[in-house]
């Protein structure tokens, strides 16, 4: 039974890229626009990199256009986010918040080996 779902993997490959991208455009449309909730800290140039990285690396990756090069830029940029913003409160990421940094982190990470999947501008 399994085998059969072998023949949809770039499709599921490409959803995992689809509904990751669309979270991860949030964070920057927080952080520039207060939605869909408002941002807690005043916008520093550390936060509107890290907003600019969200929305537009977010975009590229939603459409799969250069997801490989893209992929690995926001994992570096959520490696850092957890390193220096979760990491300092505590170890345990469920403690110190930053679930969705390492989450995100190797989402991308094996985006940047396994390629956009089906349904992109790019083709693998």
């Amino acid at each position: 039974m399994f085998d059969r779902l072998s023949a949809y993997a770039p499709q599921a490959l490409a959803v995992l890229r689809i509904i990751t991208a669309l979270l991860f455009i949030e964070h920057g449309t927080q952080k520039f626009f207060g939605f869909p909730a408002e941002f807690p800290a005043p916008l520093d140039p550390l936060f509107v990199v890290a907003g600019v990285l969200e929305l537009v690396g977010g975009l590229l990756v939603l459409v799969g256009f250069f997801t490989r090069p893209v992929a690995f830029i926001l994992a570096g940029e959520m490696a850092v986010a957890y390193w220096m913003f979760h990491a300092p409160q505590s170890v345990f990421p469920l403690v110190n918040m930053g679930e969705a940094a390492v989450l995100y982190c190797f989402v991308f990470l094996y985006l940047v080996f396994a390629g956009p999947g089906a349904w992109s501008v790019n083709k693998q």
